[in-house]
């Protein structure tokens, strides 16, 4: 797999809702609500500008987006990791972790949120790129961890 990166501008709109829905479709199943899940294409519009976002390309189709924020003195916060869900398990998350790093060599902090019960998002973050849980809190009805890289 040769994967493209782009970053996404507000044109890339539709297919960013393309990804999310269908990486977060089963969070809103589950959990009754999904902040990801659902958004307008005017909503999405809006958050490319707020959150940069790099859309990852395998052959040509949008598999994956990574979405951040950056905080200043080298922090970011990642507000979306997300593959599309047929593509999930292939090493494409993985890719776009890395891409971000390396696409931002200057960064000392990285934080993000998963919810609590996702078992397979915590050691992602855990073992793979080395991540601390720093905290816990309620986003709606959702109990979610806090997970911080620091270098």
């Amino acid at each position: 797999m040769e994967l493209i990166y782009k970053n996404a501008d507000v044109k890339d709109a539709k297919t960013l809702v393309g990804i999310y829905d269908s990486a977060f479709y089963d969070d809103y199943i589950r959990y009754g609500e999904c902040p990801a899940y659902g958004r307008s294409v005017e909503n999405m519009e809006q958050s490319v500008q707020e959150f940069p976002k790099v859309i990852a390309y395998d052959q040509g189709k949008a598999v994956g987006v990574i979405s951040y924020k950056p905080e200043g003195a080298g922090k970011y916060y990642i507000g979306c990791l997300a593959v599309k869900k047929e593509d999930q398990g292939k090493g494409i998350g993985t890719a776009l972790m890395r891409h971000f790093l390396d696409e931002h060599p200057e960064w000392n902090e990285i934080t993000l949120v998963t919810p609590c019960d996702k078992e397979q998002n915590i050691r992602f973050y855990t073992e793979r790129f080395g991540f601390d849980i720093t905290g816990e809190e309620n986003d709606g009805h959702v109990k979610v961890l806090w997970f911080r890289l620091s270098r």
